[in-house]
């Protein structure tokens, strides 16, 4: 089965390490390791970095804690049997939230898409080609990056960041 540790090591790489990041134009606003403030203002590492305290004992555990009750474990990724499988799936929620990322494997899978991956959804991810999955997974995520782009011109800057995001997990 998936493991939490080498996939959230893929998205901290993805979401720029242990760093504070403000990027003009990103909805999420002030990010910490992928974590954004506008989206999880309640986040407990927010009072470490607002002190300037950015002691990676201290924040590790909060980071890796959010990764696991906010995406992992509502992915079902303990329940993924391919690593890559559970990754791609992970590293697309955190950059496009799991509703999404969820309706998009549902999708590729041949699932109801409602949005919630339950042990029907798992049941067909686990049986399906993997590398048949992670290459119509990849289409999928880059052409819902080229939607959002034509519906919202503003999303246009971040493209080609998105797309190589989506074809790095093609990489083995």
């Amino acid at each position: 089965m998936a493991q939490l540790d080498l996939a959230l090591e893929k998205v901290l790489k993805n979401e720029g390490g242990y760093k504070l990041h403000n990027v003009k134009g990103d909805t999420g606003g002030q990010t910490y390791a992928g974590i954004a403030r506008n989206f999880h203002p309640t986040w407990p590492g927010w009072s470490f970095i607002d002190r300037a305290d950015f002691n990676l004992s201290k924040l590790k555990p909060l980071v890796k804690d959010f990764y696991l009750y906010e995406f992992w474990q509502r992915i079902k990724g303990d329940d993924i049997a391919d690593q890559e499988v559970a990754e791609s799936i992970f590293d697309f929620a955190v950059n496009a939230s799991i509703r999404v990322a969820s309706k998009l494997v549902q999708i590729v899978v041949g699932a109801k898409p409602d949005g919630i991956i339950g042990s029907m959804t798992i049941a067909k991810i686990n049986e399906t080609d993997i590398n048949l999955f992670l290459a119509v997974f990849t289409i999928a995520k880059i052409q819902r990056y080229t939607d959002l782009c034509n519906n919202n011109r503003k999303y246009s800057k971040f493209l080609l960041g998105w797309i190589n995001r989506a074809l790095r997990g093609l990489e083995s």
